[in-house]
């Protein structure tokens, strides 16, 4: 029999969720799926979403448990999982799936043993299903989600609802907000602080911190089973580009200043991109952007650029890492030989509202992306405009 203290957890969680605002993947994630998980850096809604759909769909015996109850210091999870079938549970819900020691084994269990038993789980986005215990990559289906675009910052804090623009729409200046005649001063506070759904609870530096603490010496310590003295050198790493984002990769260098070989350098930058810290901008010639080599280093988005950089970051810095981090959740963005970005036959160069279009004056569908601007014209887009894209 479960446990009536995780039904009273559940409650309690359920009575404090808001059901008003619902992140853009929400409706894109297989909710009866046998084993969904949703993935992503820490702070960007995952929970949220997860409690969302178990309080706006009541129709099964649910039961949602967080990976770091204390419940688990003597409980197997695959025998909750049992238990809760015996009950005539219908969908177990597990968040913070990561912080469960043995997780993709008992996943990997509940799914072989359960076949009627629905389970979605969340976990960090360095969580790899393929590795660990078990490989779970013929089993689960794996959403992938990003924090706050500005479109989504404009419905949540400023209930401004926005359609999703594509960006062919976009190109075409298709965007039209009767409700924003003057974007610019929401735009300048999301570029501060609105990629995380958290700065509504207040002290976003220091919680921006915290993410930054936690992510290091937590998830990706855990994951990558590596000492406390690693977790130094990778905030110190993480340090380092912040100052000089966006910045090509010199593995000789970033090794000297951490003190660590060369050969480690990149499993250290992949560490930090897969969990939500940077964004590492590549070429097209792997075929698959995933196989491209490394041609720039950015800090993942605006508001962590901010807080690492105390305030003051470099507004020409800013403006490229908030295109490229807003336009890689929906298109395969590569970096350009002559500018600054490609996504498919388009060449982008990102500027100030004086940019010109020199540098790409010889190139077919060359775009120049200006900040400080309201509206389109021409080959000049807003660069506002592409934080309409999901």
């Amino acid at each position: 029999m479960i446990d009536n203290s995780l039904y009273s957890v559940m409650k309690e969680q359920l009575r404090l969720t808001p059901t008003s605002f619902h992140r853009y993947i929400y409706a894109d994630v297989d909710w009866q799926g046998r084993l969904t998980g949703i993935v992503g850096p820490r702070g960007v809604g995952k929970s949220t979403m997860m409690l969302q759909h178990i309080k706006e769909n009541k129709q099964v015996h649910n039961l949602y448990v967080s990976a770091d109850n204390t419940y688990f210091s003597n409980h197997k999870l695959a025998d909750l999982a049992s238990e809760f079938v015996k009950d005539g549970g219908g969908h177990l819900y597990i968040d913070e799936v990561h912080k469960y020691e043995g997780w993709s084994r008992e996943l990997k269990e509940i799914y072989d043993s359960h076949p009627d038993l629905r389970v979605t789980f969340t976990g960090s986005s360095i969580l790899d299903i393929t590795k660990g215990e078990s490989d779970l990559s013929r089993r689960a289906v794996l959403e992938h989600v990003q924090g706050l675009s500005f479109r989504e910052y404009l419905e949540m804090f400023h209930k401004i609802v926005v359609p999703i623009y594509s960006l062919e729409e976009i190109l075409s200046h298709k965007v039209d907000i009767p409700e924003l005649p003057h974007p610019l001063p929401l735009f300048r506070q999301y570029l501060k602080d609105g990629y995380y759904p958290f700065v509504k609870e207040g002290r976003f530096a220091t919680r921006m911190l915290q993410v930054v603490n936690q992510t290091i010496e937590v998830d990706i310590m855990q994951f990558a089973d590596m000492k406390a003295t690693t977790a130094r050198k990778l905030k110190q790493l993480l340090m380092i580009i912040s100052e000089l984002a966006p910045v090509k990769p010199n593995a000789s260098n970033l090794a000297r200043e951490i003190g660590v070989s060369n050969n480690n350098v990149p499993d250290y930058l992949l560490y930090l991109e897969r969990s939500g810290m940077l964004g590492q901008l590549r070429d097209d010639t792997g075929g698959l952007i995933s196989l491209g080599k490394v041609q720039k280093i950015y800090v993942d988005n605006p508001s962590l650029m901010n807080v690492l950089a105390g305030g003051n970051p470099n507004i020409g810095n800013v403006r490229e890492t908030f295109f490229y981090n807003q336009m890689r959740v929906r298109n395969e963005v590569t970096s350009s030989r002559v500018s600054d970005f490609c996504i498919g036959k388009y060449t982008f160069e990102v500027g100030g509202m004086r940019k010109g279009k020199r540098q790409i004056s010889d190139i077919e569908n060359g775009i120049v992306v200006r900040d400080d601007i309201e509206y389109a014209n021409g080959q000049y887009i807003p660069l506002w405009h592409f934080g309409l894209n999901y």
